[in-house]
């Protein structure tokens, strides 16, 4: 190689083992519930999430086979796919829901106003419950508390439903987090659940570069652990307060496209880390490593998408 090309391939590569290491020193692991409520402050208090994602601080659904769609659509429509599949689309206005990690309250804002039901959203953000009483219109029926999901402040069988999106690998324990969110419903009652899921590593343990990649999963978004899909269902069904089986299915083809739109979303709308200068943009492409190991392991079958369904049981019967 020409010596006038050897400087810059070596300060790229100098940079690029830079970036790396940074990348990696400044994982942000789960250490306790503050760490996943600094975390989610810190997002919700420098606005870049809320320009990109909007109300919805989860994944879209793009059909199944996907098709293109606007990326907050996708968003919207996740929420509406779900409530069917839930079931949740017979129920009567008035039906009392629980949203379990509600984020700043896209999924109840929507519960609320185009199914008519009363929703109280708990985070174990301060700064999302702050955001969250904002963006709903006085007389809407949503509500927001911070609240911990792992000990819940409700009474048992407060609810008609339980919903939650994406909550689960912040989770130490997903049998007190089972047991919890079907403790609060009803006898009757309707658990759903969506979540981002390993594969069952009892039937196929993780290989040489699945371990890695799944380790930096959980270490740069501050999550303990993620459960299976088979996992956590017998987590729900251990609690002995699910009426017959749990029903779970696979949505990991329609939610897979919004990994890389998520990416195309900051190229094409720079304005969302622009107007917050260096700091934003650096905050913004230091997470796309992680978005692109996100892709990765759900495109291979490392990780996937989870749906669950329960019935509440009614203990006191014969």
């Amino acid at each position: 190689m020409p010596e006038s090309l050897l400087l810059p391939a070596g300060l790229f590569s100098l940079s690029l083992a830079i970036a790396a290491g940074l990348y990696l020193f400044t994982a942000r692991g789960y250490q306790s519930s503050d760490s996943v409520a600094n975390a989610y402050d810190q997002w919700t208090e420098d606005g870049i999430l809320e320009y990109y994602w909007g109300d919805h601080i989860h994944l879209g659904h793009y059909d199944d086979p996907p098709v293109a769609k606007d990326f907050i659509q996708s968003k919207i429509d996740f929420v509406h796919a779900m409530a069917k599949w839930g079931g949740l689309d017979t129920l009567p206005p008035g039906t009392t829901v629980l949203d379990v990690g509600c984020g700043i309250g896209g999924s109840s804002r929507i519960l609320a106003k185009n199914y008519g039901f009363n929703v109280t959203g708990i985070t174990i953000s301060p700064q999302q419950v702050k955001r969250a009483t904002e963006l709903t219109p006085a007389g809407l029926s949503a509500k927001f508390a911070v609240d911990d999901a792992m000990a819940l402040s409700f009474p048992d069988a407060s609810f008609d439903v339980v919903w939650s999106v994406e909550a689960g690998p912040h989770m130490p324990d997903k049998a007190i987090f089972a047991k919890e969110l079907l403790r609060v419903l009803k006898p009757g009652g309707i658990l759903v659940v969506a979540d981002w899921n390993q594969r069952d590593d009892r039937q196929v343990p993780l290989n040489f570069w699945e371990k890695p990649v799944m380790r930096q999963l959980l270490d740069q978004w501050s999550h303990p652990a993620f459960a299976s899909i088979e996992g956590f269902a017998e987590n729900l069904e251990a609690t002995g307060l699910v009426e017959g089986q749990v029903t779970t299915a696979d949505w990991t083809v329609p939610t897979l496209p919004a990994w890389l739109d998520t990416i195309w979303q900051g190229i094409i709308r720079p304005q969302g880390w622009l107007q917050y200068g260096l700091p934003g943009f650096v905050k913004s492409v230091r997470e796309v490593p992680t978005i692109l190991l996100m892709r990765l392991a759900f495109g291979t079958g490392l990780c996937r998408f989870g749906m669950f369904k329960a019935v509440r049981k009614d203990v006191n019967k014969a």
